[in-house]
């Protein structure tokens, strides 16, 4: 099945008001940059978003938040955005922060169809007890916090743990970032952008890849993919152009490193 779309704006135009979206990347690396410019001009707003944290200032998913397109993250990072963080503390933004290895079995997990799961990050903290506030009001009182997580004791090398459950995190629509793919969906991820890439696209009921260089099937070796077209729907293939529009996040030259 050629799953290639014809551009950007036709693979997400059935994006509407509402839909809830993992995303791919990690700080500035690996983000689908063009799949959010093109939900972006399609019009779509009240967008519930997952991703490791929501771009930076003026970068990635920050060009959604700063035209207010979205109205709930769940994340594990803040990074440098300050309209993020504005957004969130004048009450503007809701906000579910998870650990950030929770987040990422969370999103897998919807993909492999488990519904929840158990472990001991959080155990004792917050996390577990509830009252991380996701929401302010406009003078800054806790609108909405997190329930408590159900907990249950396990028995390991003969001695009692406890956990605690999370629920897995399937979203309508995925969006991601590869290196490599063909017209079956099957990716290649570049070095660090295999962080929330290929968990994000798992999550997906319909998930979209823009893929930097586009090949046809067969001439990947199976042995290195990294992600099989099973779980991808639609591919969009980047311009030269397109490809090279990267930043980096923080620059450093060598008289700046301290030994």
């Amino acid at each position: 099945m050629d799953k290639v779309s014809s551009s950007a704006a036709d693979a997400v135009a059935d994006i509407g008001t509402g839909a809830s979206l993992a995303v791919g990347g990690f700080g500035w690396c690996g983000v689908p940059t063009v799949l959010i410019e093109a939900i972006r001009d399609a019009g779509a707003t009240d967008l519930e978003v997952v991703s490791n944290n929501c771009g930076a200032d003026g970068w990635g998913l920050a060009i959604l938040l700063a035209e207010r397109r979205i109205s709930r993250v769940v994340a594990s990072f803040f990074g440098d955005n300050r309209e993020f963080a504005r957004q969130y503390l004048q009450g503007e933004l809701e906000v579910e922060i998870t650990p950030q290895g929770t987040l990422a079995e969370r999103l897998r997990a919807a993909g492999a169809g488990i519904p929840g799961f158990f472990t001991p990050t959080g155990v004792g903290t917050l996390v577990e007890q509830g009252g991380l506030v996701w929401r302010f009001d406009h003078e800054g009182n806790a609108a909405v916090v997190s329930p408590a997580k159900p907990v249950r004791t396990f028995v390991r090398a003969g001695k009692a743990q406890q956990f605690l459950l999370e629920e897995a995190l399937p979203t309508d629509f995925a969006i991601v970032r590869a290196a490599l793919g063909d017209r079956h969906g099957n990716l290649v991820f570049h070095a660090s952008a295999k962080n929330f890439n290929p968990l994000a696209a798992m999550a997906g009921r319909i998930t979209i890849a823009e893929v930097e260089r586009l090949v046809e099937p067969g001439e990947i070796d199976p042995d290195l993919v990294h992600l099989p077209g099973i779980f991808v729907d639609r591919i969009v293939e980047l311009t030269p152009e397109q490809v090279a529009a990267k930043q980096i996040e923080k620059r450093m030259v060598k008289g700046m490193v301290k030994r």
